[in-house]
């Protein structure tokens, strides 16, 4: 593919490289290299130069032209950066990523089918993105409220079956010739920004929301007219009044798009969209054309960048969160009960249609179940809350 450049130049590898494999080989000794060469790495000698910290000069230089779902001036933006950043490093300077912002090339919305066409190597987003292709999409990160996080729902894609059939919608189902990884856990998304607070489930009757994913089908089922739009349409279309309210991710991204610019309450805690993550999605015929290696080092910068996207969005998440609070005098406000069991009836209600209409469906909400009445149950009975704990030391939450 003619946005694939490959050369047999030798890269320097980098310092933080070297650190990385060296504390790694300290670290784990003759378990770590095990461990590597299970995976398929060091299966020859020229790979196993590569692990250890040295050059091979029959590894490619690798550029992938790969779109992100949101505009540059999104954090997001960045915080998806950091894991071409890994896999940068990981590769010795080898694999090079240029991440194009939304719309550089399509729009947001058809990224998946882009990548599926060859017209991008890759996607940066979330699955429920391409929902109007086959609904279970939204059920890799955008599904039901179960009890769940974005770290669980991982943890089913990981050891509960999920990985396979998130491949098997893809490559079965949706016929795309894709490979996809996920990754990056996002916390709890807020009921999003509104011009007046909605106290009852009954304001949700008639009032224009913007979400994406079966989130549409809840609060249509909750009296509201839904549209979907792309991260920078939602602004220009809250100023014009288009719509009346809308969710999009967290406190840095909304700030970054102007959300307080144009209504002052942000509603907070929702069932809407408890646990999403980012999809990277990567054009079948350039993923099988990677050396084996670099293959590998895709998959552990996945691992690696959940990590690090958690620790750096508690820390950006909360500090925007107080300046909005403190500084733009923005209204937080905790969700009424009330309308977060709206949000779980309107689940029930749309899983039932969802399932009796897509038996793909159905297949995947019943194995996300099995796992999460096990994995959340443990979690329930065994996490203590941490209202108590905060409030005792510091105060009342605000």
């Amino acid at each position: 593919m003619e946005r694939i450049k490959t050369t047999n130049k030798p890269a320097t590898a980098s310092g933080s490289r070297r650190r990385f494999l060296g504390s790694a080989a300290a670290a784990g000794g003759v378990a770590t290299l095990a461990t590597l060469s299970a995976c398929g790495v060091g299966r020859d000698s020229k790979q196993a130069a590569v692990v250890a910290g040295g050059d091979s000069k029959d590894m490619p230089n690798v550029t992938l032209k790969i779109q992100a779902g949101f505009p540059a001036k999104d954090p997001l933006f960045d915080i998806a950066q950091d894991f071409y950043r890994i896999l940068s490093e990981l590769s010795g300077g080898r694999i090079k990523v240029d991440l194009l912002q939304s719309g550089a090339v399509v729009g947001a919305f058809d990224q998946a089918d882009a990548v599926h066409k060859g017209i991008l190597d890759g996607s940066h987003a979330v699955p429920a993105f391409w929902y109007g292709k086959d609904n279970a999409l939204s059920l890799f990160g955008t599904g039901p409220a179960l009890g769940q996080d974005a770290s669980t729902v991982l943890a089913w894609m990981e050891y509960g079956g999920g990985k396979e059939l998130y491949d098997e919608i893809y490559r079965d189902v949706l016929k795309l010739d894709v490979v996809g990884l996920m990754y990056g856990p996002m916390p709890t998304q807020p009921l999003g920004w509104f011009r007046n607070e909605v106290k009852t489930a009954k304001d949700f009757q008639g009032i224009k929301y913007r979400t994406v994913g079966l989130s549409i089908d809840v609060f249509k089922n909750m009296g509201a007219a839904v549209v979907a739009l792309p991260g920078g349409e939602i602004v220009p279309a809250l100023e014009r009044g288009v719509i009346d309210a809308a969710e999009f991710n967290n406190p840095a991204s909304d700030a970054a798009l102007g959300f307080p610019d144009v209504a002052k309450i942000c509603m907070v805690k929702s069932y809407h969209q408890p646990g999403e993550f980012f999809e990277v999605l990567v054009n079948r015929r350039v993923w099988e054309g990677l050396p084996e290696l670099y293959r590998t080092m895709f998959r552990v910068t996945a691992k690696a960048a959940s990590a690090q996207m958690q620790w750096r969005t508690l820390n950006e998440y909360s500090t925007v969160y107080e300046e909005l609070r403190d500084k733009r005098k923005i209204r937080f406000v905790e969700t009424p009960r009330e309308i977060l069991e709206a949000q779980l009836k309107a689940w029930d209600a749309v899983v039932e249609e969802k399932s009796a209409g897509n038996p793909f469906f159905a297949k995947v909400l019943a194995s996300q179940k099995a796992f999460m009445k096990r994995a959340v149950g443990y979690q329930v009975k065994f996490i203590v809350d941490p209202r108590q704990a905060y409030e005792h030391t510091f105060g009342k939450v605000t």
